[in-house]
């Protein structure tokens, strides 16, 4: 193999690689970004770590984490806290009658929104491996609840997790094991395939999902390298915006793995969610650290806000 004068030169850590093998559309679209620099604007700081953004009735609606609460705000950056919980919230979603649900993580429930209060809705004790984190609800009320697998913040050993379905009912059953940190979830539009962000495996995952919300036919959608996927959310395309923290990136992917997108937001990205009234902005939680109590004394959480 021939080397060049330059091979030992270290590069900026801003340093553009282009893979010749990939399509050359997706080159262009690469070098595009790299000399535009789409640059994300701040919409609200000052947070400890915002998760599980979504959009809804005109307000972009998230957890702050470590704050243990939820927020929503306007796109005017107008914010509000709906409520608080004495846990840790993770994932959100709604009922088809409009209450609220949300992920109470250590304690491995769900939790409804009832009159300005939190009520038990799903206990997931006996079936989650470790604390529970992201979800998704779909239009049934049918909710896809991942959970970490081990105590990933106390250092132990990397073990697989469940994904855990609750039905209408409130009624938990284990959908999907041996998954390696199941994260952020993305229903197709037709509601015919469940993607599922292995964070750790650095890879998503599909599922054919059936009527009654059960799931089969599991297969590799992306493998995704040395990026880790958290949250994860599906474009009109059908093509896949997925926050990589690891990388510090927001990817947009297509099925099989090509990367068509990067994008540099202010803080490393956690999780991403389409909205605004025409669903052409990307509302992105950004830190810069996931460790609790250094996210607690940092307060470094951000939504940052793209126009795609």
């Amino acid at each position: 193999m021939l080397r060049s004068q330059f091979d030992d030169l270290e590069r900026p850590a801003n340093t553009l690689v282009i893979d010749i093998h990939q399509a050359p559309e997706s080159i262009v679209d690469q070098i595009i970004d790299r000399l535009t620099l789409p640059a994300t604007r701040l919409l609200l700081d000052g947070l400890m770590f915002p998760e599980a953004p979504r959009w809804r009735d005109g307000w972009l609606w998230f957890t702050d984490q470590h704050a243990q609460r939820i927020v929503r705000v306007t796109p005017r950056g107008n914010a509000e806290t709906v409520a608080t919980l004495d846990d840790l919230p993770g994932g959100l979603g709604w009922l088809p009658d409009g209450r609220l649900l949300v992920v109470s993580m250590t304690r491995r429930q769900l939790l409804v929104l009832e009159e300005d209060e939190l009520q038990p809705y799903a206990d997931l004790s006996d079936l989650a491996s470790f604390h529970c984190n992201d979800m998704l609800t779909d239009a049934q009320g049918r909710c896809y609840v991942g959970n970490f697998g081990y105590d990933l913040h106390g250092g132990a050993a990397q073990s697989p997790a469940e994904l855990i379905l609750v039905n209408g009912q409130g009624e938990a059953s284990v959908v999907a094991d041996d998954m390696i940190f199941p994260n952020g979830c993305a229903l197709t539009a037709d509601g015919s395939t469940l993607l599922v962000a292995e964070t750790f495996a650095s890879r998503i995952t599909a599922f054919d999902v059936a009527g009654d919300g059960a799931l089969s036919n599991r297969r590799v959608w992306a493998d995704l390298g040395d990026a880790y996927p958290d949250g994860i959310c599906l474009d009109r395309e059908g093509l896949l915006w997925i926050a990589a923290p690891n990388q510090s990136l927001l990817l947009r992917v297509r099925e099989g793995g090509e990367i068509v997108r990067r994008i540099e937001p202010m803080g490393a990205p956690y999780a991403c969610t389409l909205g605004g009234d025409a669903g052409d902005h990307l509302f992105i939680a950004s830190s810069e650290t996931d460790d609790p109590e250094t996210a607690k004394r940092q307060q470094s959480g951000r939504i940052e806000l793209l126009s795609i």
